[in-house]
């Protein structure tokens, strides 16, 4: 019998936030050559090319805005999507406790937590209508609390609610056979890692793909790395 992944792997529709460029333009880059529908989202949708260009369709979204967030949930009703991938993020931040503005910590949950919060609220129907039913948040290494040593206060702690977040989604939809996981990339490439980071963003979003397409709904709710590693909360 074939597994929800196998079923529709060459049919599935996967919605990426911030899929314009680095971790987000991959994904949108190999699931196109896995015969998938991507709909890929930027805040500025016009000046999303190399998206348009990976054969994506692009909607415009800003997670920090909550009415961004109903246009496209409008905009998407009665459609399908099997995998909601939760990929657009801000990170950096301040380094020490002296340092830390009320202004910028509400910006990191705006668009770290809140914005995918809201955004799975809204598209919960269309998450309804697809075979996957999977909700995947995009974290990082740095939002483990068992192996935090300081630094980037915003971003650690709004990853650390990302998680919370999604590991309460994979209980409340448990009784629907709902996969909802949050996944660390690693240290890739992209505008935040910097250059000289040991990954590319296409060998992190394979790995990342896999580990996704192996899920099931026993391991909902559970932190992994790129590579299907378990990793402490």
């Amino acid at each position: 019998m074939k597994t929800r992944a196998e079923d529709s792997k060459k049919n599935g529709t996967w919605l990426v936030t911030g899929a314009n460029r680095g971790i987000g333009l991959a994904f949108a880059r190999e699931l196109a050559t896995r015969g998938q529908r991507v709909i890929g989202t930027a805040r500025q949708p016009d000046k999303a090319s190399d998206l348009a260009a990976a054969g994506a369709r692009v909607e415009g979204l800003d997670v920090a805005d909550f009415k961004s967030i109903s246009r496209l949930a409008s905009g998407l009703q009665g459609e399908r999507i099997d995998v909601l991938i939760h990929n657009a993020g801000t990170g950096d931040g301040a380094n020490s406790v002296a340092e830390i503005e009320p202004a910028e910590i509400e910006h990191f949950f705006r668009v770290n937590v809140i914005g995918p919060m809201l955004l799975t609220r809204a598209l919960l129907p269309n998450l309804e209508r697809g075979r996957r039913r999977t909700v995947v948040g995009i974290t990082s290494g740095l939002s483990s609390i068992a192996h935090s040593n300081g630094g980037w206060y915003g971003y650690r702690a709004s990853k650390a609610a990302l998680n919370m977040f999604v590991r309460t989604l994979a209980g409340e939809l448990a009784d629907k056979r709902y996969v909802c996981v949050v996944l660390s990339p690693g240290w890739v490439q992209t505008e935040m890692g910097g250059a000289g980071a040991p990954l590319s963003p296409e060998k992190s979003v394979r790995g990342m793909l896999d580990v996704i397409d192996r899920t099931t709904p026993k391991e909902s709710g559970g932190f992994f790395d790129y590579r299907g590693k378990e990793q402490p909360w």
